[in-house]
């Protein structure tokens, strides 16, 4: 049965509920995986939500930071989560299709201003969850799976505005690509946005800080749609939904789509 899947860092899902419905109404995804949500599973606002037919829940969260939540109008069981690097945090959950496609929604830690673990302590927990997911990977390699979220990188050079530029700004340096690089061989995955549109700019994050964000254009892909190769072909239609950018009170992410046939 063919789905159609989206993700989008929120940065708080209760500020944001209003968005989030809007998306859902607008744009009819059958599974929405937010990340930075924000909120204790249990203050997740679902009334308005599930008045839009997404009744089915799979989230972990905790108080004011992070949160990971999956929300989908298809049947859908808990398949888990890791604590990556163990720390703590909720950062991963997965959800199972009665079909057994299992949906894996990722949160990977930003890692401060300074690509430095010995001068920031958050930029070795980014490496270190990276590393673990690709042990992770390695010991059991996925299949029939959808690994989607904010991944925090950018990786190749049309995937942000300056490649010279951010070569040593967090989300774009050499060891940071390195990294996720890593981690996507160890699972097979493929990256089904790019496999779609493979060549030209592409953006999913727009910095607050911008005065004109859309005018000044300096934008990075850190939000991604992967699937394992026994599935990859059957995914198609990936799309990047830059307007809601400009929505009123907006996320400095986007939605990223993709429709599986499966």
């Amino acid at each position: 049965m063919p789905f159609t899947l989206a993700t989008w860092n929120i940065n708080s899902v209760r500020l944001r509920e209003g968005l989030v419905a809007r998306l859902m109404s607008e744009t009819l995804p059958d599974i929405l995986c937010l990340q930075e949500c924000k909120s204790p599973v249990d203050k997740i606002p679902l009334e308005q939500f599930r008045a839009l037919g997404y009744n089915h829940i799979v989230a972990r969260g905790q108080k004011g930071y992070n949160g990971v939540a999956i929300l989908s109008k298809l049947p859908i069981e808990d398949a888990g989560d890791r604590d990556y690097a163990r720390l703590g945090h909720a950062r991963h959950v997965a959800a199972r299709l009665e079909s057994g496609v299992v949906i894996h929604n990722v949160y990977v830690p930003a890692g401060g201003d300074i690509p430095d673990r010995a001068q920031n302590p958050k930029f070795g927990q980014k490496l270190d969850f990276l590393t673990d997911m690709r042990d992770a990977f390695h010991a059991e390699r996925p299949e029939r799976s959808i690994l989607v979220g904010d991944l925090n990188i950018a990786p190749r050079e049309d995937d942000v505005w300056n490649h010279k530029a951010l070569l040593k700004i967090v989300s774009h340096t050499p060891i940071e690509v390195e990294h996720l690089g890593a981690t996507q061989d160890a699972g097979g995955w493929v990256d089904v946005t790019r496999k779609d549109i493979p060549s030209g700019p592409l953006y999913s994050w727009w910095s607050y800080r911008a005065p004109d964000w859309n005018a000044a254009d300096k934008g990075r892909r850190l939000d991604h749609v992967w699937a394992t190769p026994d599935i990859a072909n059957a995914a198609h239609s990936s799309r990047i939904l830059r307007e809601v950018r400009g929505w009123d009170q907006p996320s400095d992410h986007v939605p990223v789509f993709a429709t599986f046939d499966l």
